[in-house]
């Protein structure tokens, strides 16, 4: 079974878009699944959450869904620095101000978690398990410099066994590792990577019936100033159209000389 994984699409539609066609033009995903954080930092969670619906695709809730959904206080994010922070809380009043009553009833609907049998439920097999950050909660975050130990913590609070995949995002910069036969994947972001790439990621999962499991970080370039203007023209900050430009480089950021192409 062989499925494209996307997350952390954050309102963010030309980034989507490309993906998806992307996955169409390549036609070698059964199925597509999101992880969440469909909302949030740029101007089309509206449309976002209405193309995913159109595709039919299936997916879990992020902490900025559901803090939208139920009028949160906050997002429930970590950010880079005071004015990261300070910025955050910007977007966020800006996504709850302006989110269609459907589109807040879908985001506060979305599971906290989905399991996936690609052999199917009648016999023994791998599951895939889908977090949007970890099994237990969905403000923790999960980075690549966590321990073996943390990862088999993980596993275990999942109720994941050899063979299996846990899959997950929340921190925008994509990462796989194996611990005690579990296979950990972070999908990267579709919407906002934070890795220094600012094409859109996501990643195509093969899963066989021994357990084995391939992974595939893909980078799809779109046109992100069409995202870049469309922010700078709404009332969000123009940081964000920054942002998207350097892949999350917050020095390239501040300072335009370091900003790459």
């Amino acid at each position: 079974m062989r499925y494209a994984l996307i997350s952390d699409i954050h309102a963010n539609l030309p980034g989507l878009d490309a993906v998806l066609e992307e996955v169409q033009r390549q036609d070698d995903a059964d199925a597509i699944y999101h992880l969440g954080d469909l909302v949030g930092y740029a101007p089309w969670p509206n449309e976002v959450v209405q193309r995913l619906r159109d595709y039919r695709i299936q997916g879990i809730s992020g902490n900025y869904d559901s803090t939208v959904a139920t009028d949160y206080k906050h997002c429930g994010c970590r950010y880079e620095d005071p004015r990261q922070e300070q910025l955050s809380h910007v977007s966020y009043a800006w996504t709850r101000a302006n989110v269609f009553a459907d589109t807040k009833a879908f985001l506060g609907q979305l599971p906290f978690r989905l399991d996936l049998r690609p052999l199917g439920a009648h016999v023994a097999g791998p599951t895939v398990i889908l977090v949007h950050a970890t099994p237990i909660n969905n403000v923790t975050y999960w980075t690549e410099d966590r321990s073996d130990d943390f990862c088999a913590k993980m596993a275990k609070a999942a109720g994941a066994h050899a063979g299996d995949v846990i899959a997950f995002g929340h921190t925008h910069k994509p990462w796989t590792r194996v611990v005690g036969g579990v296979h950990f994947v972070n999908t990267g972001s579709v919407g906002r990577p934070k890795d220094g790439d600012w094409r859109a990621g996501y990643v195509r999962l093969d899963v066989d019936e021994t357990g084995g499991a391939r992974v595939e970080f893909r980078r799809v370039e779109y046109d992100v100033e069409r995202a870049a203007k469309a922010i700078v023209a709404s009332t969000l900050p123009d940081d964000f159209a920054n942002y998207l430009r350097t892949g999350g480089d917050v020095a390239a950021i501040r300072d335009p000389s370091l900003r790459s192409g």
